[in-house]
């Protein structure tokens, strides 16, 4: 299955599921569903569901 990349639709912040964020303690590699429920965008603090799957 191939990586996706999921943009947060209030700020366009992008997470990229082949680099994860590793500064936030998100493995490269980790899928958008292992996130952490609790995770935040880390430009606008907005929660998991106001992310979108999108190619880039």
């Amino acid at each position: 299955m191939e990586y996706q990349t999921w943009i947060c639709i209030l700020c366009g912040f992008v997470y990229d599921e082949l680099q994860g964020l590793p500064d936030e303690g998100i493995a490269p590699g980790t899928r958008w569903a292992d996130v952490p429920e609790e995770w935040a965008c880390p430009d606008c603090g907005a929660r998991k569901d106001a992310f979108q799957m999108t190619p880039i």
